[in-house]
């Protein structure tokens, strides 16, 4: 290896080290449940998965799979505008698009490479994005791909989008991008008021719906959730999420999905997925739309598992949505949160720079479909045990 590269790779990590912003990768053997083996430990209660309503380990879901392997084999074989699209694949966009109430819904290999499809190819050096300054990586990856000026509005901050949308009156198009829920705090972007000032100052509104989807709105997401699904330009979901298996999709209008068909360069250049994942998906959405009774486990859950933290003296920030950040600040101690919650038979990560700022360390908790009351009360004691220890509360 190169010597100069190995020693700045070498100095880069232990920079990391010396921070306390270096973090191994966690090892799960066995299949995303309520409780887990992990790193050699059994039993552990599983807080960190997005694994929202249990259906990656259905067995609805997972009958679905093998079936596809036997009948389809286990490739597509080729990208999709090649000779990669399956009558399955189109079978999963149209069932999408229904279950957005939007025209047509196109499939990507994840939410990531959707984000990094959808912007770069609808926008251009003459036109303007207003984004949230706590949008996730992918949008801010997508808009860096674009020629389009940017503008980062301050986070839920209306009059500052409305600054901005004055700002660039001017430009060809304008294009709003949002979170509909920020993965990190779990707040919800205010809709109703964002699609407003669009249609007040002539923008294009899209919203990132990645931890809406299967969340929110009975399954069908933040939009929804708000009643403005029709008034939104473009939502992008995950397949990866509440949906249980991977994968990323665009919803919204025949016209932009046959123009991304035609440009977006992560569609033209991937191979198509699997057609195990392609099926298991429809099976996932089948038992969302079936099955009200995970969405509502989820929030029940949810409710219980925020109440508990909150007695318990823990801050959880402003969620409103199953993901629950424990406040800590200090990266060191939100690391050493996680290590004593572990010892205790919880994972819990801690979320540090640069996911988050530096000095707003947490760990992020999610309850989920899965968890019983049982293991909600058995992770409170844990919480509390080294909470107290540490001094958080």
């Amino acid at each position: 290896m190169n010597g100069t590269l190995f020693q700045w790779l070498e100095a880069q990590l232990e920079s990391l080290k010396e921070q306390n912003l270096y973090k191994p990768l966690v090892v799960m053997e066995t299949p995303s449940e309520a409780r887990i083996t992990v790193n050699g430990k059994k039993g552990v209660i599983n807080l960190s998965s997005n694994n929202y309503l249990g259906l990656a380990n259905h067995p609805k879901v997972k009958e679905a799979a093998i079936r596809a392997i036997e009948r389809w084999g286990a490739g597509a074989g080729a990208v999709r505008p090649i000779i990669g699209t399956m009558s399955l694949h189109m079978e999963l966009e149209r069932r999408l698009a229904a279950f957005k109430h939007v025209e047509a819904a196109l499939v990507f290999q994840s939410g990531f490479t959707a984000n990094a499809g959808v912007i770069p190819t609808i926008t251009d050096a003459e036109d303007v994005i207003l984004t949230d300054e706590l949008n996730h990586a992918s949008i801010i990856d997508g808009v860096r791909l674009s020629k389009a000026q940017r503008k980062i509005y301050k986070h839920l901050d209306m009059n500052a989008l409305e600054e901005a949308l004055k700002e660039s009156q001017g430009a060809k198009k304008r294009l709003i991008i949002t979170d509909g829920v920020f993965s990190m705090d779990g707040d919800v972007a205010p809709l109703k008021e964002i699609v407003e000032l669009a249609e007040r100052y002539d923008a294009a509104v899209m919203v990132d719906d990645a931890h809406g989807s299967g969340v929110m709105g009975g399954g069908r997401g933040t939009a929804y959730h708000y009643g403005v699904h029709e008034r939104i330009d473009i939502q992008l979901g995950t397949l990866s999420k509440a949906v249980g298996v991977m994968g990323g999709y665009i919803a919204g209008s025949a016209r932009l999905i046959d123009w991304l068909t035609q440009r977006a360069r992560p569609f033209l250049f991937s191979t198509a997925q699997p057609p195990a994942v392609v099926a298991a998906v429809l099976a996932a959405i089948e038992l969302m739309e079936t099955d009200s009774s995970l969405t509502e486990r989820l929030w029940e859950n949810t409710r219980y598992w925020k109440e508990g933290l909150r007695k318990l003296g823990f801050d959880t920030g402003v969620s409103v949505t199953p993901i629950t950040p424990v406040m800590v600040g200090d990266e060191g101690r939100a690391q050493q949160l996680q290590r004593g919650l572990f010892e205790e038979g919880v994972m819990a990560l801690a979320i540090v720079y640069p996911t988050v700022a530096k000095g707003k360390a947490r760990v992020r908790t999610m309850p989920s479909a899965m968890h019983s009351k049982a293991d909600l009360d058995d992770a409170l004691m844990a919480f509390e045990k080294v909470g107290k220890r540490l001094g958080i509360i």
